[in-house]
């Protein structure tokens, strides 16, 4: 008899330890998706609750919004902000359109383009200076606004003609979809067409790229683009040399500069805002600067 009752407490204590394994399982399996935070072990957000933010345009203002992306997800890690280039027209066609909640221009924005799309909100995050480079072993002098427009437009066709050596000047500049290129147009070419040998690129890093594996060619970028690997040429503004620089634009002394912009189609959603938000503050300012432009005192 004895025996008959231990193997039946045998059998209730199996029976309550495989129960307690179901219970476990079942409660395990039953989350609502949420992810953790490393190392936390809180719930920090729902897959369902993760919400994005699409940007696009310019590849001038590309990289700020790419770092200030990265640094933004690690406060925010229930935002994913996609970042995306393609020019200041498609970031304004984009956000016009509302295919994007946010859209990049390093230029203002046109009469048709406001005329267009009437909802069209400019956010201006910085400043940037126009720069002309070329190769590093044809390091000129310096150049006038005027002698960089005749060559552009074809009229000066020889380096020997502006104090470089005698060979043919390779033009290199940007595509239409460019706001670097609209700049160009307006400011510095005063409307005059590209001469029809220019060698168009469609983005800064492109035209970079070309000027340093060509030794006689020309190229124009935005300040955060300059570095060692090209030669930055000095502009002669009234008798002085000024190279671009943060200082040189900020101070005017360098004359070629424009307005960084984020758009947005009517007041900013509130993701788009917070995003907004978070570059006009120190974080935000500091990655500005980093990347080579110029901060707004706001």
């Amino acid at each position: 008899m004895k025996s008959n009752v231990r193997v039946f407490r045998g059998t209730i204590l199996i029976g309550f330890l495989i129960c307690s394994v179901l219970m476990s399982g079942c409660i395990g399996n039953s989350g609502s998706g949420t992810e953790k935070t490393p190392n936390s072990g809180e719930a920090t957000y729902s897959k369902a609750d993760e919400r994005v933010l699409s940007i696009a345009g310019s590849t001038t203002v590309l990289p700020i919004a790419a770092q200030a992306a990265e640094a933004y997800m690690d406060l925010h890690p229930e935002v994913d902000v996609k970042v995306n280039g393609g020019g200041s027209g498609a970031g304004v066609q984009n956000a016009g359109e509302g295919t994007v909640m946010i859209g990049m221009a390093s230029r203002d924005l046109k009469e048709e383009e406001i005329t267009k799309y009437p909802d069209l909100v400019p956010h201006q995050i910085a400043i940037d200076g126009l720069a002309f480079i070329t190769n590093n072993d044809n390091p000129i002098p310096s150049l006038t606004v005027e002698q960089v427009k005749k060559i552009y437009d074809g009229n000066i066709t020889n380096w020997k003609d502006v104090g470089g050596k005698d060979t043919q000047i390779i033009v290199v500049g940007r595509d239409s979809a460019s706001g670097t290129r609209e700049y160009m147009f307006t400011d510095v070419m005063k409307k005059a067409n590209f001469v029809q040998t220019q060698l168009e690129k469609n983005s800064n890093g492109a035209v970079k790229q070309t000027i340093e594996q060509t030794q006689d060619a020309i190229g124009y970028v935005g300040l955060g683009y300059l570095d060692e690997t090209v030669y930055t040429v000095p502009l002669s503004v009234n008798g002085a040399v000024v190279a671009p620089s943060i200082k040189t634009v900020k101070e005017k002394a360098y004359p070629l500069s424009r307005p960084l912009l984020l758009l947005t189609k009517g007041q900013p959603t509130k993701e788009a805002a917070a995003f907004i938000a978070f570059l006009d503050g120190m974080k935000g300012q500091e990655i500005i600067t980093e990347e080579g432009f110029i901060t707004i005192t706001r």
